[in-house]
């Protein structure tokens, strides 16, 4: 009993996260029409500023980020080098490596999003407080690293 009450807890976690990935697509695409962007390319927009810190970020960081093939995070940002929202440079220690940034143009339509993005988080977590929420973000991690261990696995027992 007790192990058929732990599998539907588990199959209604999963159902859930799959709920709340769409709904973040349908809110990332959304965000990316304001900018006149695809919802891949806000991601990318978006790792950028989570991972830089002042110095850019490498494609690779970013396709680890986003769990997605380098080659289409290289074709992604050079359109976004063409529309004016990053800037690329060759890396200063390794010349092989492009680093990305912001331009001033990204930073700023990003911000006039902010306040809406305020209120977006705030409905969407408004009966979480700090700490539920970082408790979460605990359990979600170790969930994740867990899942990356299953993953691989699965592939070896497929192949």
């Amino acid at each position: 009993m007790i192990e058929k009450k732990l599998d539907r807890a588990i199959t209604d976690f999963i159902w859930n996260v799959v709920e709340i990935n769409s709904q973040l697509e349908d809110i990332h695409t959304s965000w990316a029409g304001l900018l006149g962007i695809t919802e891949p390319q806000w991601l990318i927009l978006m790792a950028i500023t989570e991972l830089d810190a002042g110095r850019g970020v490498a494609g690779i960081d970013i396709a680890n980020k986003l769990r997605v093939h380098p080659a289409f995070v290289t074709n992604q940002t050079k359109s976004l080098e063409k529309a004016g929202f990053l800037s690329r440079r060759p890396g200063d220690d390794d010349a092989r490596f492009v680093l990305m940034s912001l331009t001033p143009k990204a930073t700023a339509d990003i911000e006039k999003l902010s306040k809406r993005k305020l209120a977006l988080n705030s409905t969407m977590f408004n009966d979480l407080d700090e700490k539920t929420l970082a408790d979460l973000n605990a359990a979600l991690a170790t969930i994740a690293k867990n899942a990356r261990l299953a993953a691989r696995l699965l592939a070896i027992d497929v192949s």
